[in-house]
């Protein structure tokens, strides 16, 4: 068994290329990082299967604010990468969740400054730059909801309102530190927010090129390949109605069903293959007298 999950665990890092399991190995003694082994965060992200819909659907939400689209499209190889921007997104949100303190901050701080760098204009020359609070909130809200929206179908559908507020006010931290302003805290803040944010969302070519390279299976071997279209077909499931429409991308009847079948499968799996090691190992490093 150990030898299926090992094989299992490397085709999953095959996938995403990512280093998430890597913790800060020498944080201080009990060091339980920004949040902490009780926080809904350390729960809500400690699922791989989850975090893969959640990231990808969040990525299809934030294609739709023009000035963040012009800034993966003028500083990105998403061509050539498409998922080079989930794969950093996942360490970043694995070292800032389950890293020292030491380690997160650093991690923001490389956020930070690479953000400093991405500027330009839209095709009508209208500035945008990375470091805009109205930008940063976008992304991060888009990016928040999608993870807990996933967590709550395929994980834990009975989570409760108010662990699912918690989450959204432990995560503004994180929104805070990267420069981002008026951060919801709750599911009603959040609502709000993206009923007021709608009128600034657009769609044009630019916008389904990058969502084409993002939805579009690139593995070779099979396991993997399936993965990623059942992950794809999810976060298109996972969508809002209105961003869903927006992008004209659906999921519906008999389809519906056999993907959200095949992904809670897929979470039940990779939940056992895995182990939420990195979750179980960075509870061990902070607990550490």
């Amino acid at each position: 068994m150990d030898r299926i999950r090992r094989s299992i665990a490397g085709q999953v890092h095959a996938l995403i290329g990512s280093r998430s399991g890597e913790i800060d190995r020498d944080r201080v003694a009990g060091d339980q990082g920004l949040f902490g082994p009780s926080s809904v965060t350390w729960r809500v992200h400690g699922d791989f299967t989850t975090m893969m819909i959640g990231g990808l659907s969040a990525l299809l939400l934030q294609m739709l604010h023009p000035r963040v689209l012009a800034g993966v499209w003028d500083h990105s190889n998403f061509r050539e990468d498409p998922l080079g921007r989930l794969r950093r997104t996942a360490q970043f949100v694995s070292g800032t969740t389950y890293g020292s303190t030491r380690q997160a901050l650093a991690l923001i701080e490389q956020i930070n400054a690479i953000h400093d760098r991405v500027r330009g204009h839209l095709p009508d020359g209208t500035p945008y730059h990375a470091r805009d609070p109205d930008l940063l909130t976008w992304v991060h809200v888009t990016s928040a909801t999608s993870f807990l929206r996933a967590y709550v179908r395929y994980r834990d559908p009975l989570l409760p309102f108010a662990d699912q507020d918690k989450y959204l006010a432990e995560m503004s931290e994180i929104a805070h530190r990267l420069g981002a302003e008026n951060v919801p805290t709750s599911l009603r803040q959040c609502e709000l927010y993206f009923e007021a944010t709608r009128p600034q969302l657009k769609v044009d070519g630019r916008t389904r090129e990058v969502a084409h390279a993002l939805l579009s299976p690139r593995p070779s071997r099979l396991g993997p390949r399936l993965f990623r279209t059942m992950s794809s077909k999810a976060a298109i499931d996972l969508l809002p109605h209105w961003a869903a429409r927006m992008h004209r991308l659906s999921v519906q009847g008999p389809e519906r069903l056999l993907v959200r079948s095949s992904a809670q499968g897929a979470q039940v799996l990779l939940h056992w293959a895995l182990r939420d090691r990195t979750a179980r190992r960075a509870m061990e490093e902070s607990t550490a007298s």
